[in-house]
């Protein structure tokens, strides 16, 4: 029997295409796992127990071309599409989740957000010395009083003054904020707008009037550096903003959907790495004369992780593809902006189950602080937190239903 190309058979190949790794994101991939897991996982450990970041890992990352991954190659970087982006956040995260965090602000909040919304004479300014690690970016959006309802209870104010504006205010919870050299920064610039008197700035941190007011001590990911800024009359040139005053909302709701898509991708990442652990302890640890992975409550475990890992990865790459060639300034609103949501919600929860069931394999020992399965036991509820708290992703699903 001929089987005929029609409709049916075109959205097959379109379902296989989101699913499925081209061969050239398949040799990617390989090549960030290889050095993820020779280079940086073994700095785990160290990282966890010191909250120590290594001075020169950004660079490093930079030359292993870590870095980047969306910027062009005339800039430094590697030419790809947000979904590759992903993939390596993904990787890295499998293998050192302090990493993973660190370079999803860097290279997506701060350097992808500086290419997609900057103008021609800002990403030539910035994205090749972030493509390059020679400098570490951060994106300052959460504040003390503004966390689930960051647009709407900013305070942090910029005022015009000549060619100037003076940024006043404080931001927390900033991932690379101690480290970083440029930072992706929100503020009001026209208070009884509210919520679309927002403008965003690039901001040097060697400028005067910049400073970090303290490195925050975390639950997990504790070697990647948290910290809380404080702006005392932080004069940035005008051309430090991007885009058009009152305009940095649409910059803000569009890169919160591409992050919300990869914030799903490290959670399959994690997820991926506490089944592998799992199988292994189940593997060698022993009782009642017999490996516990004979134990069919055991096996029940591993399965039920296992679906929850690739249903995950399923519904991630899903929103990531819809994420690919989106708009400048489209986001934050319509499907992408619920798709995104469910995406990362689902992956949250399943991590959190998925690490959760790992976790009580390993018994005792997943219950010591110093082992790798306790680290991502640790590290899983920022993942339901960062980018919008479940309960967020929930009412933007909801709204996006109603409003259809």
């Amino acid at each position: 029997m001929n089987v005929q190309a029609g409709p049916g058979m075109a959205a097959l190949a379109a379902i296989k295409a989101n699913y499925s790794l081209t061969p050239e994101q398949r040799q990617i991939v390989d090549h960030v796992d290889r050095v993820a897991r020779e280079i940086l996982h073994p700095l785990q450990e160290k990282m966890d127990a010191e909250e120590w970041w290594p001075e020169d890992l950004f660079r490093q990352m930079g030359e292993l071309g870590l870095l980047g991954i969306t910027a062009p190659e005339e800039l430094g970087g590697s030419g790809q599409n947000e979904f590759t982006q992903a993939l390596v956040s993904e990787t890295i995260s499998k293998w050192n989740p302090a990493v993973g965090l660190s370079h999803g602000a860097h290279d997506n909040l701060c350097l992808n957000n500086i290419l997609r919304n900057g103008s021609d004479e800002q990403v030539r300014k910035y994205v090749p010395g972030l493509c390059s690690g020679e400098l570490v970016g951060a994106l300052g959006l959460t504040e003390p009083g503004a966390g689930s309802d960051a647009l709407g209870s900013m305070a942090t104010s910029a005022v015009r003054d000549g060619n100037d504006y003076v940024i006043n205010g404080s931001k927390i919870y900033i991932t690379n904020g101690p480290i970083a050299d440029v930072i992706l920064v929100y503020a009001k610039t026209d208070k009884a707008k509210g919520a679309k008197g927002i403008s965003a700035f690039i901001v040097e941190t060697d400028n005067p009037g910049f400073k970090v007011a303290q490195k925050l001590d975390k639950m997990g990911f504790r070697g990647s550096p948290t910290g809380e800024l404080v702006f005392e009359d932080c004069r940035v040139p005008a051309s430090a903003m991007i885009g058009a005053e009152n305009s940095g909302v649409s910059v803000v709701m569009s890169g919160l959907d591409l992050e919300r898509a990869m914030v799903a991708s490290v959670c399959v990442g994690m997820a991926e790495r506490a089944l592998e652990l799992a199988l292994d302890y189940a593997r060698i640890r022993e009782q009642f004369g017999k490996p516990i992975a004979s134990f069919q409550m055991v096996q029940s475990k591993l399965a039920e992780i296992y679906v929850e890992v690739e249903t995950a990865r399923a519904f991630g790459y899903r929103a990531l593809a819809a994420c690919v060639g989106l708009p400048k300034g489209a986001g934050g609103r319509g499907e992408i902006h619920k798709l995104t949501a469910a995406a990362c919600l689902y992956a949250g929860e399943a991590f959190n189950k998925a690490v959760t069931e790992a976790c009580h394999i390993h018994g005792g020992s997943g219950y010591m602080q110093d082992t790798e399965i306790n680290r991502l036991y640790r590290a899983n509820k920022l993942l339901e937190i960062g980018a919008g708290t479940s309960e967020v992703r929930k009412i933007i699903i909801a709204e996006e239903l109603l409003r259809a």
